[in-house]
Order: C-alpha cells, then structure tokens, then sequence
C-alpha cells in the first residue's frame, strides 16, 4: 500500500512556470525535496544542489535547523517567494557574479523566543542585467 502511494503522480502546483512544485511525498528522478521556511514544497533538480546559491542556502538551514529538522526533511530557511527566485535564477544559469550578489542582499534568520527562525527575505532587489 505504501508503495503504491509513493509512485503517485501529481501536477505541478499553479504558481510561477518551472516552480517544481507539488503535494507527491516522493521527488520524481532526478530531484530533491526542499521545504521553505513557510512550508512550500519544492522539487530541485540534483544539478542545482552544488550550485553556489544551494550551498549556502543548505549552509543556513543547518545552521537554523539541523541537518534534516526534527522531522527529516529539508526546510530552507527563507520563504517560498525568494525560492521561487531561487529557482528562476538558477534556471537561467545566473553568473557566480549574480548568484553572490543575490546572497549578499539576503538578510541572517532572526531568533525569536520560540527558537524558530523568522524567514529570510530579500533585503534589496537585486538588479539582473545578464539575461
């Protein structure tokens, strides 16, 4: 029966084009699950894992997180609106020159009492002249 659930294909949620996201439990081939710190699910191809923004991003989560959370699945610390952005750059082979920009206009999470982590935001737009 659990099987059977896992290989269930679903749509990709409505939202911004080539997002990755959906409700399955499971990342198609070839892709990772990443959660943002708000709880959109996201599937990432494996490619952009290594990328300098993924890195960093993973980098964070840790730190706010731990490896894998309390309940074994990746939340990024930021929300669902910068991973879209997240996304969009990285699928448009930003340079490393844009990707650190990016990175440098992104604010540290804030602690709060409950010890959870406000999400990180974009602090300043960052300007893209290289597409």
């Amino acid at each position: 029966m659990a099987a059977l659930a896992r290989k269930q294909i679903t749509s990709p949620a409505k939202g911004t084009e080539g997002s990755l996201c959906s409700t399955s439990s499971v990342a198609g081939k070839g892709h990772r699950v990443v959660y943002s710190a708000d709880g959109r699910r996201f599937e990432v191809p494996l490619a952009y894992l290594d990328t300098t923004i993924f890195v960093e991003l993973l980098s964070l989560s840790q730190e706010e997180f731990g490896f894998g959370g309390d309940d074994g699945r990746i939340t990024l610390a930021c929300q669902a609106a910068v991973m879209e952005y997240v996304m969009c750059l990285l699928r448009r082979n930003a340079s490393e020159e844009v990707a650190r920009a990016f990175l440098s206009s992104m604010a540290r999470p804030c602690h709060h009492g409950n010890g959870l982590a406000q999400s990180m935001g974009v602090c300043q737009q960052v300007a893209v002249s290289s597409f």
